[in-house]
């Protein structure tokens, strides 16, 4: 790889990987670049708005939706709830689009894809999210 593209994906960033693992040798796994930028976003999508006191505005509202009923509103508000908490906390991305669906063998499995453009190499990606949850009465 030549050293101007390493200098640009430098960006991507680089650090502990998620969940934090240890390497055969001993050492902290790290993650970078591309990786990187999708363990940052099942962080924010893992996190629910309250959970870190120093920072309570951070995550994914989604995680209210827990006890909703499984219908097209609230995977409409579970689409919005992504998509406001990537486009808040993931600078590194932009959300090209966020849909959730669910199938008939597991109704209380959300799966919210989750499509992206990475900014600094304009690399697509994608991931789902699996999102579990127990429908009110």
């Amino acid at each position: 790889m030549s050293p101007r593209l390493q200098e640009d994906r430098a960006f991507l960033g680089r650090g502990l990987k998620f969940p934090i693992r240890v390497t055969a040798r001993g050492r902290l796994d790290l993650a970078q670049e591309e990786q990187r930028i999708e363990e940052a976003i099942y962080l924010i999508l893992g996190t629910r708005l309250g959970e870190r006191l120093m920072q309570p505005t951070f995550g994914c509202g989604v995680h209210d939706l827990l006890f909703a009923t499984n219908n097209p509103s609230t995977r409409a508000r579970a689409v919005e709830h992504v998509r406001r908490a990537l486009v808040s906390y993931e600078p590194r991305i932009d959300v090209l689009g966020v849909a959730a669906e669910t199938t008939d063998a597991e109704p209380s499995l959300l799966l919210i894809r989750v499509d992206y453009r990475i900014r600094a190499n304009n690399a697509i990606g994608n991931l789902v999210y699996p999102f579990y949850i127990t429908e009110g009465a």
